[in-house]
């Protein structure tokens, strides 16, 4: 069997003589070409939580308040707000001359129907409506929202990176229901989606928006300040292989490959033409998520006799993560960040006790029942953690039904409610940048609340009872205890497990400069040598 370490001696044997099927040998300037971590296999990135359609929304889609470095939000589709005393109205304006790829300006009755449908889907986005007595449009470019009581965070969540950003689309576009896939791409970012050049599996292609207005001022920083598309065409190339990827990228085939993989990265690092720079600074938490509407996982005690198994080291180890990239001792909140705690997380000290997680396991009523555990071929570190996983889950005494697919097909079968042994599911893994993960308001896999929450579906109502305390609350130090309850309820109520953080850095030609932080963004990357 060729393992993954085994193929850096085959990739390097063929490095010189391999070249990607369809691929240019020499790129053309004005053309970047890129490898995403998967394909794009849905388009809506409100539909789905996939951060490949959110990097695809990002390029299409432009949000009214964008974050800078310091993680605070910025003005970007508006020129600027105005906010009453009491905090209970808040005025946007939309900048001027605006405008969707189809021709029509962007009005301020988009941005209402465009946030509507975001906040059926997204944690903060809720969070926000509930506190909304109202959101209107007031003429073309003024966009109000009166508010039962105030929600300082408004700003935060108009500009929130992560998955289900708050992309603004238009009305026609965000009328449908949040449930159903968009399937036409209209946006008024700074490159337009070429439908018609789409080969699902193995490409997609943009163009340059040339009619985006930048913002006049500002600075480029992560999703806020100008963006200005530097590129004619940005194309997208989808290679499972991550070997073929690799060599794609030594034989200059490809500018950008977004995730290389990890037992490759001495071949990339000895290449004088490549770099490997990390973009995303607060990493990212691989997690085990079960599906609590159905048996085992529905029982808190079968889910808290697996949580106290799990040993985060070895997981990252075994995804091929070295000591300085991995970190264990991760909880609610990723590790270096304001509300990042060590509560409760001492569950996790000592030798895992699998004699006592079966016991526990039978003794709540475990009836012995397949347990499908979603497994996916690509990307590798994801099929390394439902490897462990499945394997984890066998010692604790569980009927694995280990169920390999692509991750494409994961994400389809993830969002299905029915019972695991009708095409349903009781387990999968993924990983959360760590942007995803800072707060309670924007944290997905922390939801608790039943049918609305994200896949896997928990109803934990002291967790959302603590969620909304932290909302309301002003004074860091007192949100920070707050985090603190979180975590310990969190750790009762396990609606996910987590399985460490990594680092991961990124592959790219060194003639691209301008690459932003926390995620691929597209804009201002350029060329050397670019007129």
């Amino acid at each position: 069997m060729l393992t993954r370490r085994g193929m850096i001696g085959g990739a390097a044997a063929l490095a010189g003589a391999m070249a990607l099927p369809g691929c240019a040998p020499r790129l053309d300037g004005r053309v970047l070409r890129f490898v995403p971590q998967a394909d794009l296999a849905s388009l809506d990135p409100i539909w789905t939580t996939a951060s490949v359609t959110r990097t695809h929304g990002y390029m299409v889609y432009d949000t009214l308040f964008g974050i800078d470095a310091a993680f605070r939000p910025q003005p970007q589709m508006i020129e600027g707000f105005e906010r009453d005393a009491d905090g209970l109205r808040w005025t946007m304006r939309l900048r001027p001359g605006l405008r969707f790829h189809d021709g029509e300006p962007v009005r301020a009755r988009d941005c209402v129907a465009s946030l509507e449908r975001w906040s059926h889907r997204d944690a903060m986005g809720q969070a926000l409506f509930a506190a909304a007595d109202a959101v209107t449009a007031q003429g073309d470019r003024d966009l109000v929202f009166r508010l039962k009581e105030p929600f300082p965070l408004l700003p935060d969540a108009l500009g929130k990176l992560g998955v289900n950003v708050p992309f603004i689309m238009p009305e026609r576009h965000a009328r449908t229901s949040p449930f159903v896939q968009v399937s036409e791409m209209v946006g008024s970012g700074p490159y337009r989606f070429l439908d018609g050049e789409r080969i699902v599996g193995a490409r997609a292609a943009y163009a340059r928006f040339d009619g985006y207005v930048p913002r006049a001022a500002g600075r480029a920083e992560w999703t806020s300040g100008p963006k200005h598309a530097r590129f004619d065409r940005v194309e997208w190339t989808v290679i499972p292989d991550p070997a073929t990827a690799s060599i794609a990228l030594r034989n200059r085939e490809i500018d950008w490959l977004e995730v290389p993989s990890i037992d490759l990265l001495p071949l990339i690092a000895g290449d004088p033409a490549l770099a490997l720079p990390e973009i995303d600074p607060t990493g990212a938490v691989a997690i085990l998520r079960p599906n609590h509407l159905w048996p085992p996982f529905d029982n808190p005690a079968i889910r808290r006799a697996v949580l106290r198994v799990v040993r985060q080291d070895g997981f990252m180890a075994a995804a091929g993560f070295a000591r300085e990239a991995r970190r264990s001792g991760v909880g609610v909140f990723p590790p270096d960040t304001p509300l990042a705690t060590s509560a409760g997380l001492d569950l996790w000290q000592g030798e895992p006790d699998f004699d006592r997680a079966r016991a526990e396991i039978r003794a709540a009523g475990y009836d012995g029942g397949p347990v499908v555990v979603m497994g996916t071929t690509d990307p590798p570190i994801l099929r390394a953690l439902a490897e462990v996983g499945a394997d984890l889950l066998r010692r604790c005494g569980f009927n694995v039904d280990y169920q390999v697919m692509d991750w494409n097909a994961v994400i389809q079968r993830r969002a299905r409610r029915v019972r695991p042994s009708e095409g349903g599911w009781n387990v999968f893994f993924t990983h959360w940048t760590g942007l995803d993960l800072l707060n309670p308001a924007g944290h997905m896999s922390l939801r608790g609340n039943g049918e609305k929450a994200w896949f896997g579906w928990p109803t934990a109502p002291r967790l959302e009872a603590l969620r909304a305390q932290w909302m309301r609350e002003a004074d860091p130090a007192a949100q920070k205890r707050i985090a603190e309850q979180i975590q310990l309820q969190a750790l009762e109520d396990v609606p996910y497990i987590p399985l460490g953080q990594f680092h991961m850095p990124t592959a790219c030609s060194r003639s691209l400069s301008g690459l932003l932080h926390g995620l691929p963004l597209f804009w201002n990357v350029e060329r050397a040598g670019n007129a």
